[in-house]
């Protein structure tokens, strides 16, 4: 048996059970913790101040601890292993790091919040201090409607079969436990919560009819801020408190994309800068100060696990990254646990190497006439994922493609290009590239992980007005009704 290692979280107070060497990454980002460097250490983002223990230091750390003028007591938790017991205070807590690595500025005020990130597979619950920033406790769990689908035209379905009261008090009754969990550790009287979602969560929660959300356009007369009581929702909170689920964008474009344009301040930049949500659902945005288009694709859920052969999510027993060493693969696996199966950035990793191989063709078929190949021991990438992979990877390519072409611009005018989701901490640019995702240079790719989140947090401390301004600039466009979508999608189903 593995020797288990305990770490401690300040000021979380979180203690967590993990394998001795287990990387700090495998399961800092489950508390918040953002590498958009990809663990190059040079955003000093994923700083963590050792308390107690001991966390080794090589020469390449110590010398950007140096370059970013840390004390002897901080490291750069992408460098490091958990070898011991320790106990670490999380500094990203303290602040809430933006694109241009600066902190948020904000207007003091009483009381503490709620920031609740509702999606499709998982749920996020954050206790802020709303008179310093500072997040106090963070929640996260799965959502539970998953099982009425996957996806988010299961869900739709089943709301259409009578089973809508149903998932609608399943979503309220978690979000209600999460928050009780929190504040039986902290117990202060909220002032707000803030939730932001995709549509379909957004009216699901709120008790909006979905119904037209089923059929072409896809649009809903009721996209706007939704204001809710504590007694609706039996949960247990001041009646004074402001329950708000934040508006969507369009039919499948949420208020957590809407929360994503403020974490990246794309309506705040004059250069234009792109957000991709790889999540279940695909969401893109492009534009600036002056102007916002946006659309949804429908990636289905390949970059979460789902439809893979022995896909999973970013967590503990999945293959997170992938690497050609020593004449064969070799596989990391998050949690330094057997591999139970593979994420999305493992998945990349994996078609990128054997992309360079010439292992496998250009319309995604294995060239040696193997139907499997092994990635670790019981665990196997198959044709029919890399088919999972093209459809996903294609529609989420010319989405790119297609809001380009709105714009009358290539990728060569974008400044910034910001990738959001669960598995982004893990992603390795130079490969998401070679699969043909994302076609610009790497320096231009920004990993920023849960921008949802951020984008909430900023909500418990801005007005309608905040909101509105990005609204009145931002456009949803329907893809799937523009007559060249559907070649510009076979083009990138290709592996150039």
């Amino acid at each position: 048996m593995q020797q288990k290692v305990n770490i401690t979280l300040q000021p979380l107070g979180k203690i967590i059970s993990v394998n001795a060497g287990t990387p700090l990454i495998d399961f800092l980002h489950e508390f918040g913790v953002e590498f958009p460097c990809g663990g190059k250490g040079t955003c000093g983002n994923c700083k963590v101040k050792l308390l107690k223990g001991e966390l080794k230091v090589d020469a390449l750390q110590q010398q950007k601890l140096d370059k970013l003028k840390l004390s002897d007591s901080w490291r750069l938790s992408c460098f490091c292993k958990a070898e011991s017991d320790i106990m670490l205070e999380v500094s990203q807590f303290e602040n809430m790091i933006l694109a241009d690595n600066s902190t948020f500025e904000f207007t003091p005020q009483t009381g503490f919040g709620i920031a609740v990130d509702l999606g499709t597979t998982t749920v996020v619950v954050q206790l802020m201090n709303l008179k310093n920033g500072h997040v106090l406790d963070s929640v996260s769990d799965v959502n539970p409607q998953a099982k009425f689908g996957g996806d988010l035209i299961s869900r739709i379905q089943s709301c259409l079969d009578g089973n809508q009261p149903e998932i609608q008090n399943l979503i309220r009754q978690k979000i209600g436990k999460m928050i009780k969990i929190i504040l039986k550790k902290h117990p202060v009287e909220i002032s707000k919560v803030a939730l932001v979602g995709n549509t379909v969560m957004h009216h699901i929660f709120s008790g909006l009819k979905v119904n037209s959300l089923s059929f072409y356009p896809f649009e809903s007369p009721n996209l706007g801020i939704q204001k809710l009581a504590p007694k609706q929702l039996n949960w247990e909170l001041p009646t004074t408190a402001e329950i708000q689920f934040y508006p969507s964008i369009g039919s499948f474009v949420g208020s957590d994309i809407l929360a994503g344009i403020a974490a990246t301040k794309i309506a705040e930049r004059k250069e234009l800068s792109v957000l991709i949500d790889l999540g279940t659902n695909g969401e893109i945005v492009l534009g600036n100060c002056d102007k916002i288009i946006c659309a949804s694709t429908a990636a289905g859920p390949a970059f979460e696990g789902a439809k893979i052969n022995q896909g999973m999510r970013a967590t503990t027993g999945a293959i997170s990254s992938v690497i050609f060493e020593n004449g064969k693969l070799q596989s990391h696996v998050i949690g330094n646990v057997p591999a139970k199966g593979i994420c999305g950035s493992g998945l990349i990793d994996v078609l990128a190497i054997l992309l360079n191989q010439e292992k496998i063709g250009m319309f995604g078929e294995f060239n040696s006439g193997e139907d499997k190949i092994e990635l670790a021991s019981g665990v196997f990438l198959t044709q029919q994922d890399i088919r999972e992979f093209q459809l996903a990877k294609a529609a989420i390519a010319a989405g790119i493609q297609m809001l380009l072409n709105l714009m009358k611009i290539t990728y060569r005018e974008i400044d910034k290009v910001f990738i959001a989701g669960g598995f982004g901490n893990f992603l390795n640019i130079k490969n998401v590239i070679r699969t043909g995702l994302i076609e610009c240079e790497e320096e231009k790719i920004v990993k920023l992980g849960n921008t949802a989140l951020i984008g909430a947090k900023i909500f418990l401390f801005e007005d309608e007005k905040f909101i509105q301004n990005i609204l009145n600039k931002t456009t949803h466009t329907n893809l799937e009704g523009d007559s060249t979508f559907q070649d510009i999608y076979i083009e990138k189903m290709m592996l150039l």
